[in-house]
């Protein structure tokens, strides 16, 4: 199904931080109409709506009727309800992750989405990341995947814990490189600041033998998002935050290393752009909803297990 407009019209709801990022990338597009932004708070919203020169709603509700796309980037426990209204109004849908609070809500969505023949798209950006895209074809059959992604205090995304708000970033791209069912999942955390776990680990046993180790913080003093992969004879590190990514590779008793060459882009607007053309092409999301739902089940999991571990 093509759109009848050459340009869709899109709107953010949610403005805060990420919101304002999505909003100030859509205004500057030429393949869509930035036609709204929303937020309960007034002050945010004046301020990005007088900003990017979109009209400004209190209330999303009122958004139904002007716009054929939505990026929803509102706390997490209002992902399902504001997405599930937007979906039934026929309403193509971007929802920031983590896609949901609980997998019911995800299976209903995918559920509505699927019945009103609707793009659905969640937000891991790191799909988007050059680093990322430039190493894919490289990676064939890991052995060892170690993840480490640390940052500050963030003062926002508090209505979720380290695993929900930075871990699952990683889970997904594990769970796109190995092609195997999870055979074990052993995790360990503490909160620090918050209610929720700041500080998390998790190794995940793969069926065909592959062993991920991801740790994730938002109480350190450093930022550090990178992923090692190894491979039978070769070591690939990438960098996320400086978009590097180098290969090493056994030789006999040698091992070289070769720095891949990387044209830097802003992973979030190759994001957006890519749920557009889904919503004028009406092709598959590289990040569907089916597919943001089994990272979802795994943080879960490892969300779970740490909650028991300290009660």
């Amino acid at each position: 199904m093509m759109l009848d407009m050459d340009k869709p019209r899109i709107a953010v709801v949610g403005v805060g931080h990420l919101g304002s990022i999505h909003a100030k990338i859509l205004s500057s597009m030429d393949n869509c109409l930035l036609a709204g932004v929303c937020d309960t708070d007034k002050n945010c919203l004046e301020k990005i709506s007088q900003e990017f020169k979109a009209t400004g709603f209190s209330d999303y509700t009122d958004l139904f009727d002007k716009i054929d796309a939505v990026i929803v980037a509102v706390p997490t426990k209002l992902h399902y309800k504001v997405s599930r209204d937007f979906l039934e109004h026929k309403i193509h849908t971007f929802v920031e992750k983590p896609f949901t609070a609980t997998l019911e809500e995800a299976d209903s969505l995918i559920k509505v989405a699927k019945s009103n023949n609707l793009i659905l798209q969640v937000g891991h950006i790191e799909r988007f990341n050059s680093a990322f895209s430039a190493t894919q074809k490289l990676i064939k059959e890991p052995k060892f995947i170690e993840c480490h992604r640390l940052s500050p205090f963030p003062n926002r995304s508090l209505d979720v814990g380290a695993v929900l708000d930075i871990m699952i970033h990683d889970i997904d791209i594990v769970l796109g490189l190995v092609p195997s069912k999870i055979k074990k999942i052993e995790s360990v955390g503490i909160n620090v600041l918050t209610h929720f776990e700041d500080i998390a680990n998790a190794r995940i046993s793969f069926a065909n033998g592959c062993v991920a180790n991801l740790t994730a913080s938002r109480v350190s003093d450093e930022i550090m998002r990178k992923i090692r992969i190894f491979q039978e004879d070769t070591y690939i590190s990438l960098d996320y935050k400086e978009a590097k990514a180098s290969v090493y590779k056994k030789t006999g008793l040698t091992i070289t290393k070769e720095d891949l060459p990387i044209e830097k882009e802003q992973p979030l607007q190759k994001e957006i752009a890519s749920f557009l053309d889904s919503v004028i092409n009406h092709t598959e999301p590289l990040v569907s909803g089916p597919v943001a739902r089994q990272a979802l089940a795994v943080a879960l999991e490892i969300q779970k297990q740490i909650w028991q571990q300290n009660r």
